[in-house]
């Protein structure tokens, strides 16, 4: 993920500096260097309700002022910092304040009487870093958009299906993800050859018939493959020679988190051929 040159040069920055001289300078040369959207004041009271108006990207700030030095602006707009990120490069010639500044929640310092080189270089920088920063919430937020719109449409299906299940169906399974059936109402035991046979009450094992061995594994092939499927017909041949057909529709289920939690599906039997 890169930040676009022209994104860098058109950020919002601020200036605050009680001394004009140091504004003109910071302008002029920030100018130069190609920013197209920069602002500034002398009043360091009027800080904090400039940002949460305008949401700077950047603001340099002096830390000698007077009446509210730097580290007074800092408390102030640390107060109001949406996601506690402080935007702020401290201008100072005290070489004491620059550890004191970071740990007040400055980002980076630049230290008088200005090298403009090492000026430029730093809010570069620090405007590449708050933009990626800035791009990568946004991305976070469609991220979290596109997983709510994902889920709700992964209730409303399961709405669907459910209330299909209940209208159209003679039996019904539903298996985690590791294939182990939860749920099982009709032949799908026999079906995926789970089980060939049963048992009567007397203990007397009953042959429940052979299914068509290509169909069976094309429907397995198709749980295997998390793919759904829809009236995929199969048959059995039973014991007495009769042939019995069904029809049969499932899905593979996810969770909120669109994490593949299992399988389903329904069926029918359906009448004999005449």
């Amino acid at each position: 993920m890169r930040i676009a040159e022209s994104d860098i040069r058109g950020a919002r920055i601020l200036i605050v500096d009680d001394q004009e001289v140091n504004v003109t300078l910071l302008e002029e040369m920030l100018a130069e260097a190609g920013y197209v959207c920069v602002t500034s004041t002398t009043s360091p009271r009027e800080v904090c309700a400039l940002h949460q108006r305008n949401h700077y990207d950047l603001i340099l700030l002096d830390l000698q002022m007077p009446g509210m030095d730097g580290f007074q602006v800092m408390e102030g707009l640390k107060s109001n910092a949406a996601g506690g990120y402080l935007p702020v490069l401290v201008i100072t010639a005290q070489p004491g304040h620059k550890v004191r500044a970071l740990q007040a929640g400055a980002k980076d310092f630049i230290s008088k009487p200005f090298d403009l080189v090492e000026v430029k270089t730093r809010i570069h920088n620090m405007l590449e870093v708050r933009l990626l920063y800035k791009k990568l919430e946004n991305y976070s937020r469609e991220l979290e958009q596109t997983v709510q719109e994902r889920t709700a449409e992964l209730r409303e299906s399961e709405a669907r299906y459910r209330s299909l299940t209940e209208l159209a169906s003679d039996w019904y399974w539903e298996q985690d993800e590791k294939g182990t059936f939860t749920k099982v109402s009709g032949p799908v035991l026999e079906m995926l050859s789970v089980r060939l046979s049963t048992q009567t009450g007397d203990g007397t094992a009953v042959q429940l018939g052979r299914w068509n061995e290509a169909q069976r594994e094309a429907l397995q092939a198709s749980i295997a493959s998390r793919q759904p499927f829809l009236d995929f017909v199969f048959s059995r041949v039973n014991a007495d020679g009769s042939q019995e057909d069904f029809r049969v529709s499932g899905e593979p289920m996810f969770n909120n988190a669109c994490r593949f939690i299992g399988y389903r599906g329904i069926g029918v039997e359906l009448a004999p051929k005449k």
